[in-house]
């Protein structure tokens, strides 16, 4: 993969860059102090979410649609 630079810290950098312990950084994660996301994104949804795009034929209207993205549940809309 290549290499970037992320937008986010984990707990353990956050207390690198604030000067103090791990575990003074997570008590100030759990008593809302220090503001922080717990996500997890599946390496499957980064190979999805790259993948190239698909053409999909519409039965109905033997229309094609080309989906480069997460598509919105409303209409078909892509996301942005």
């Amino acid at each position: 993969m290549p290499e970037f630079e992320s937008i986010t810290l984990t707990v353990s950098e956050a207390a690198t860059v604030l000067g103090v312990s791990r575990t003074t950084a997570y008590e100030c994660v759990r008593t809302g102090q220090l503001r922080a996301l717990r996500l997890v994104v599946p390496r499957d949804a980064i190979t999805e979410l790259l993948a190239p795009p698909v053409a999909q034929v519409d039965p109905v209207e033997n229309a094609v649609d080309v989906v480069v993205g997460p598509v919105s549940p409303v209409a078909g809309e892509a996301l942005r």
